[in-house]
């Protein structure tokens, strides 16, 4: 089947979904994205993505979308500094020279969540994207075809499916026995707003990038998101069931802060009013990974990207930046099948080859970053964050 023949569906309408219908549109390639929320902002996210020139920056130029994301980035700090549970400075870690983008070695390009998802939809033909469509499972149809069976009833059938569709796939179970883990590390997230103006004493702590501390098996990481608001996350190994085990209501601000504030008892004030002092309520997420390697037997008509395909913790692996380079790959290598006008799926094939084991060396390096952080002896044996093996290894590309 020629490649412009094809019916491509995109499972999912995150960063690494979109930039892959945008590149294939790009290249005269169609397809059509389904996602289960109602709408583009069903789910307001106010966080920020910094993008890395090799990856996430990459994958943007390759669509075509430089110029509306440099129009919407902002500096991002990457300074980091590494204190104890005292808030005695034990490292600084700031972004290697030659690392970042026109910004400045301490600065990465930041965007908001929301900004760059409106600068994917934007960039889609009219009618791209279905809302409201919760793929329930496929059905194999043969010759590499699948009937998307929708919760609405309706079914439809492609020659290529992505799975664009983060943590809990319904695609992947068609390809990998693979099911995400629980880490044994919860984050509980809280946040300030107009933080120079109303804690200027929070933002001298953070300064223009991030501070970790950590103590045993216990962690503060704040970092600036965006100009005016830090996020915190209280990191900690427990149960996943922490809360309910403690008779806790997640929904019980109060009570969560006291929580957090009797777990971190002994830590330096200044950073107890991370937790004592937050402006937002506090949210529960406890951190899943799929195995790694993860990796799945060539299955034509399917394949998966971005925590779909390797779901891994967040303390060292930007998942933004992954997700939007797979999504460019992909698109790259079915694009090329479709200008030699070759059979698409030895594009999956050579998007997958590559996919493997960059994904593991991204993978292994967050899971490594986590451990290190919250091993007994933490903080003496401090690491170095920011950059994660997959991002060097395309540096050196």
């Amino acid at each position: 089947m020629h490649a412009t023949t094809l019916r491509i569906a995109i499972i999912g309408a995150g960063p690494g979904g979109l930039v892959c219908a945008r590149g294939l549109q790009h290249h005269g390639v169609p397809a059509e994205v389904f996602e289960q929320e109602a709408a583009a902002d069903a789910r307001p996210r106010q966080d920020t993505a910094a993008l890395w020139p090799e990856s996430g920056q990459a994958a943007l130029r390759a669509a075509g979308l430089e110029r509306e994301f440099r129009a919407l980035a902002r500096p991002e700090g990457q300074q980091t500094r590494l204190l104890d549970r005292t808030g005695a400075v034990l490292a600084r870690h700031t972004a290697e020279p030659g690392a970042v983008g026109t910004s400045g070695a301490r600065e990465l390009p930041g965007i908001g969540r929301a900004e760059l998802r409106r600068l994917l939809l934007d960039s889609l033909a009219p009618g791209t994207v279905h809302w409201g469509r919760y793929l329930r499972t496929l059905h194999p149809r043969g010759a590499g075809r699948h009937e998307a069976e929708f919760d609405d009833g309706r079914g439809e059938t492609f020659d290529l499916v992505i799975g664009a569709d983060g943590a809990w796939s319904r695609v992947r179970p068609m390809l990998s026995d693979a099911t995400p883990h629980y880490s044994g590390v919860i984050f509980v997230e809280t946040g300030f707003e107009d933080v120079d103006a109303r804690h200027p004493e929070i933002a001298r702590l953070v300064g223009h990038g991030r501070v970790m501390a950590f103590s045993g098996p216990e962690g503060l990481i704040a970092r600036r998101d965006g100009r005016d608001r830090i996020r915190v996350q209280a990191a900690f190994r427990d149960s996943e069931d922490w809360a309910l085990a403690a008779g806790l209501d997640l929904a019980d601000t109060a009570a969560v802060r006291a929580a957090l504030l009797g777990r971190f008892a002994g830590w330096d004030a200044r950073l107890l009013a991370l937790l004592r002092d937050s402006d937002s309520g506090f949210l529960h997420r406890p951190l899943f990974a799929l195995p790694v390697p993860h990796t799945w037997p060539h299955t034509p008509g399917l394949t998966l990207l971005g925590d779909a395909a390797h779901l891994m913790t967040p303390l060292s692996a930007p998942g933004a930046d992954l997700a939007l380079f797979d999504g460019c790959e992909l698109a790259r290598h079915l694009a090329e099948a479709h200008t030699w006008q070759s059979d698409p799926d030895q594009g999956v094939r050579a998007y997958e080859t590559a996919l493997f084991p960059r994904s593991a060396a991204a993978a292994e390096g967050a899971a490594r970053a986590l451990d290190s952080a919250l091993a007994p002896e933490a903080p003496q044996r401090a690491h170095r964050p920011p950059r994660h093996r997959f991002t060097r290894a395309l540096h050196r590309r």
